[in-house]
């Protein structure tokens, strides 16, 4: 068969150029009664819905396998006839098609009226004013020149399509309530319904065929004193909450896409809020009104934040080892003169935690270790891929984590000295972190390999200081905190 391309071509040939149709064929070596029949026929568009054909539709045997089948359909399931006992009382009628042929028009047939009366098709659902939905969602940020796992809880209304973000450091049942808290003062107010999947923290038992969710005991107090109800969904059914699910991918793809610079969660938080503000000044992807005017009204059915808030914190009691240790989040706690006392108590909030005796006084404290993990970045591949193309350095997503001194080190307009300075980095790096470098900067990269004093992109660190003393421009105070 040919394409529209060769038939346009035919035409092309037989009706601008004037060949015969014998030297179109030859030209094109195809068939003579093929350039016959696209040179000089008009080809016109054909309809892709082509009518049934076959002794099933054009005779009386569809017909009478239909009325078979619709009164099976009454019958119990035991009691109706196979495909085969179709086929041979067929027969018995002087049936000369195939079994195939049978089973074909059966299966389509039930395809057709497989619960009639019902729609298969998926209803809009209307979500009412004052639900919501949350879910968590994994992002990562930069603090302090390390990467750090954000868990990211997120709360959605579907009725007005706005939600609102509190970054979390882990996904624990003192994280989660406490970022639910939070989420309750920033929306000002309590939603009424609360859809989550089967998170650990807050469902203890999954949903069944003949049995409802089971809450946690310590997430059904933090329900009954905020007044809202709980909406588990089924098992791998993450659909059931989709407008959340795709509050996830919004928010990373608008935020998270390069890993955001923050001095800590409280930081990010305040980013977060002001994102979301923001956001409600566009029109709603489906109603075309503004998400903020559906908010202020959905915002009236929302119940009233108690104050003062729930106070969220686990208390249970432990056992120091031989060595007075702990393990809280996978991390051994060293607990001085533990073993010294009966009892001892560990009362740990989602960022800190304290041991408290049976007296209560407190022989330990700190932040929880999570609130401390971090990962490096890895600056050996960033440095040998920036060496590789000098100029990439001042439009890389890498460049704002770049420690001040470094980053002023490398901002030069020549990218042969840049690539030496560069190359000068990696060879630090394979003996100290970058933080170090920055750090003890005129050690590693002023005192250690002098530079060319003359040299027009030199930088006179010596001034550079005396002006950051004296007020100088911003980016000089940054560069210099660290020395």
């Amino acid at each position: 068969m040919l394409t529209m391309s060769d038939i346009n071509c035919i035409k092309h040939l037989r009706n601008e150029k004037g060949l015969s149709i014998d030297a179109i064929a030859n030209t094109l070596t195809i068939n003579w009664r093929t350039a016959k029949k696209y040179a000089d026929e008009n080809e016109l568009p054909s309809s892709i819905i082509k009518p049934r054909k076959g002794m099933m539709y054009q005779e009386k045997w569809g017909m009478m396998v239909s009325d078979w089948l619709f009164e099976d359909t009454k019958e119990k399931k035991k009691l109706r006839r196979n495909n085969l006992q179709i086929f041979k009382e067929l027969q018995n009628y002087d049936f000369k098609g195939s079994y195939r042929t049978v089973c074909n028009f059966i299966e389509e047939w039930k395809v057709q009226n497989d619960r009639t009366d019902q729609d298969k098709g998926t209803e809009r659902l209307e979500h009412p004013s004052g639900e919501a939905q949350v879910d968590f969602g994994v992002m990562e940020a930069v603090e302090e020149g390390k990467t750090r796992d954000i868990r990211l809880l997120i709360m959605s209304f579907p009725f007005s399509n706005v939600a609102f973000y509190e970054p979390m450091p882990s996904e624990n049942q003192e994280c989660l309530l406490e970022g639910l808290k939070k989420l309750f003062i920033k929306a000002e107010g309590v939603p009424r319904k609360i859809r989550i999947d089967n998170l650990t923290p807050a469902v203890k038992k999954t949903k069944s065929k003949t049995e409802d969710a089971q809450l946690t005991d310590e997430f059904l107090k933090f329900q009954m004193f905020y007044g809202f109800e709980t909406q588990v969904c089924n098992v791998r059914s993450g659909n059931e909450k989709g407008h959340v699910e795709r509050k996830v991918g919004y928010i990373r793809y608008n935020l998270f896409s390069v890993p955001p610079v923050i001095t800590g969660l409280e930081d990010l938080s305040g980013k977060l809020l002001a994102f979301s503000i923001e956001d409600q000044y566009r029109k709603h992807y489906r109603k075309e009104i503004e998400i903020n005017a559906l908010w202020e009204d959905e915002k009236k059915s929302l119940k009233k934040l108690p104050n003062p808030g729930y106070p969220v914190r686990k208390e249970q009691l432990i056992k120091v080892n031989a060595y007075n240790e702990i393990k809280l989040d996978n991390t051994v706690l060293h607990i001085p003169k533990g073993k010294n006392h009966i009892q001892l108590f560990l009362v740990s909030t989602w960022n800190e935690f304290k041991v408290v005796t049976q007296d209560g006084e407190i022989i330990a404290e700190g932040p929880r270790p999570y609130m401390s993990k971090r990962k490096l970045l890895p600056w050996k591949a960033v440095f040998k891929s920036w060496i590789l193309k000098p100029r990439v350095v001042e439009y890389s997503r890498y460049r704002q984590y770049l420690p001040g001194r470094i980053k002023d080190y490398l901002d030069i307009p020549s990218n042969h000295v840049r690539k030496q300075r560069l190359e000068q980095i990696l060879s630090l790096l394979t003996r100290f972190q970058l933080e170090e470098i920055n750090d003890d900067f005129y050690k590693h990269m002023v005192m250690d390999q002098p530079i060319e004093q003359n040299h027009p992109f030199d930088v006179n660190w010596n001034e550079y200081d005396q002006l950051a003393q004296q007020g100088g421009s911003n980016d000089a105070r940054e560069s210099t905190k660290s020395l």
